[in-house]
């Protein structure tokens, strides 16, 4: 055992059954290195990284009525659940997230009619009051926004006219129209937030370079920087000088706020 994989932990790919993605829903991306558009550095500790070919995801689900097949269950190197390749009965291929107790040759649905069982996608309206659910939209025909990385699940806690009420997994309470659809179950590889990187080479090949603290700075890079000798300290502030720690910067007039009936939890 080498130092870098002493303390490697990384998540089984047991439930992985190809490692040859669809060809038809492999589209190019871009990287950045963090530069916009006239290549000045706008997001700061990125570049570098493994080449990726993007898998198109299907977040909104409007096959409606027709019955799939999952054939495989593949690794997606753009996200951290893995994703199944779903062949409809008229012969459309898609990717969907896949739920953790996807298995392979299982049929799917959406729309109306369909079951609340693992996979498929229902308008929450049609859903059971108790039933954990991933992939929601916030407004209809908008594709999922809510609860899609690995692992991350909310539940159906109460419906009151046109909307349902979500517990988040941030542990907010929120009012959802009951016109969105959501997928039953729980996000794949929940083992992800064990996982132990082992070594900073890990992290260049994910396209993250190292970040410098901001006590480490000069005073004109940070508010925290400066100071005579080994000197850390002063209010942690971020780069602008906004308190850090515990600092709310939501914005009290915003005009979704009325649909939050909980604020999530620290």
């Amino acid at each position: 055992m080498t130092p870098g994989q002493r303390g490697k932990v990384v998540s089984s790919f047991e439930t992985v059954t190809t490692d040859k993605p669809e060809k038809s829903l492999l589209a190019p991306i871009k990287k950045s290195g963090g530069r916009n558009n006239s290549g000045k550095m706008t997001m700061r500790y990125r570049g570098g990284g493994h080449k990726r070919r993007y898998r198109v995801i299907d977040f909104k689900r409007d096959n409606h009525g027709v019955e799939g097949t999952v054939k495989t269950i593949e690794y997606d190197p753009n996200r951290n659940a893995r994703i199944a390749l779903v062949e409809y009965a008229d012969g459309d291929k898609r990717y969907i997230i896949a739920p953790t107790g996807l298995e392979v040759g299982q049929m799917v649905r959406s729309g109306e009619g369909s079951a609340p069982e693992i996979g498929n996608t229902l308008f929450l309206k049609d859903i059971p009051l108790g039933t954990i659910v991933h992939n929601i939209e916030l407004r209809p025909k908008q594709g999922a926004k809510i609860a899609r990385s690995a692992g991350t699940y909310a539940q159906l806690a109460a419906k009151e006219g046109k909307y349902a009420v979500l517990k988040l997994p941030s542990g907010e309470v929120r009012m959802v129209l009951q016109a969105c659809m959501a997928s039953i179950g729980t996000v794949s590889n929940s083992d992800h937030s064990l996982e132990v990187s082992g070594k900073a080479g890990r992290s260049r090949w994910l396209g993250r370079r190292p970040r410098v603290r901001g006590v480490a700075m000069n005073p004109v890079d940070h508010p925290m920087g400066g100071g005579e000798g080994r000197s850390s300290g002063g209010h942690p502030r971020s780069r602008k000088g906004l308190p850090a720690k515990g600092y709310k910067t939501r914005s009290k007039t915003k005009s979704s706020n009325k649909f939050i009936v909980e604020k999530r939890k620290k």
